[in-house]
């Protein structure tokens, strides 16, 4: 049986306000007292229900992680830091699958449902309006991986997309290649329309023609054979860049399939540096998107928002960086 406020209060000779009071952060209550009590709770077993507490301090601990794209593994990447970082905090994550669902007011309307103290979106796929309803709705929230706007009225954690597709062409550039493709993610993805922006504005910069750009319909593994069997019987790259590490692995596969090697026929640059990227199979160089630091700052950014929703909003960007692997010729190697 489960053992209840009263009986600890019984045991420890105090009140249940006492009791309450105890395991209610930021109470006041004597040290005296307190010992009392928890060494009276101690002895029963008495574990402080989060719920019973709510009502008291009108904040539940629960956080809103509302995201898509579970058919690629990086989100289990994802979830494993956002769960844990959530948890260190004694905070709980209350997990919204947004899959095939770009509508804000059902998400919304269940997380208020949960009287949940903040949300955290995600996601790159969801535009700029998708959080713009939580925030009109007065729920604090925290777009991450989400578009970089100056102006915009919402919190963001995440990369600037259109520096990151600049650096891919820089990448390929420094390498001597000059018949290059894009393979993009889904192309209403914010994250995809602009590192393909910063992509396409380097390389006329470089005076260098983009060879095709196409676009993978989701993240995954077959999107990318799909996309890349599709763009070789158009035209012929001797490198590709793709907007997901995943989709670039598909491409991969799909290439040696007809025969070509990586990377003397044709070199690949993924995007994330997920974990499956260095396995020997693809050892994949890779632009390297800062996943953990940007789990980490949304969590703390959200902490501060359940805290004071007034606060200004504000970008924390984070820069990328290259991982070489072995599917791109050395620099200078053209």
């Amino acid at each position: 049986m489960t053992v209840t406020l009263k009986e600890v209060a019984k045991r420890a000779g105090v009140s249940r306000s006492a009791v309450s009071r105890t395991f209610t952060p930021g109470a006041s209550v004597s040290e005296k007292t307190r010992k009392k009590v928890e060494k009276a709770a101690q002895a029963l077993g008495y574990i402080p229900s989060f719920i019973a507490r709510s009502l008291t301090t009108k904040r539940t601990k629960l956080i809103g992680l509302v995201a898509n794209n579970f058919h690629n593994p990086v989100f289990l990447e994802v979830f494993d830091l956002y769960t844990r970082a959530l948890q260190e905090l004694e905070l709980r994550p209350l997990l919204v699958n947004l899959t095939n669902e770009a509508n804000p007011e059902q998400s919304l309307r269940m997380l208020r449902q949960y009287s949940v103290d903040a949300v955290i979106l995600a996601t790159s796929t969801l535009p700029p309006n998708f959080s713009m309803a939580f925030r009109a709705a007065n729920v604090p929230v925290v777009h991450a991986f989400g578009r970089f706007d100056p102006v915009s009225d919402v919190h963001v954690v995440g990369i600037d997309n259109v520096v990151a597709g600049r650096m891919a062409a820089d990448t390929l550039a420094n390498r001597g290649y000059r018949s290059i493709a894009l393979i993009g993610g889904p192309e209403y993805a914010t994250s995809t329309q602009d590192r393909v922006a910063g992509f396409c504005q380097r390389m006329d910069e470089l005076a260098l023609p983009v060879t095709d750009i196409s676009y993978a319909e989701n993240y995954t593994y077959a999107a990318g054979r799909r996309a890349v069997t599709a763009l070789l019987q158009r035209t012929q790259a001797d490198a590709i860049f793709c907007g997901d590490d995943l989709i670039c692995m598909g491409a991969m596969d799909a290439v040696r399939s007809r025969g070509l090697k990586i990377p003397s026929d044709v070199g690949f640059l993924g995007f994330n540096d997920m974990d499956m990227a260095a396995w020997d199979a693809y050892q994949l160089t890779t632009i390297r998107q800062p996943i953990r630091e940007i789990i980490l700052a949304s969590v703390d950014l959200v902490m501060e928002l359940a805290e004071n929703q007034e606060r200004q909003s504000e970008n924390r960007l984070f820069p990328c960086s290259i991982v070489e692997r072995s599917t791109l010729r050395p620099v200078n190697a053209g």
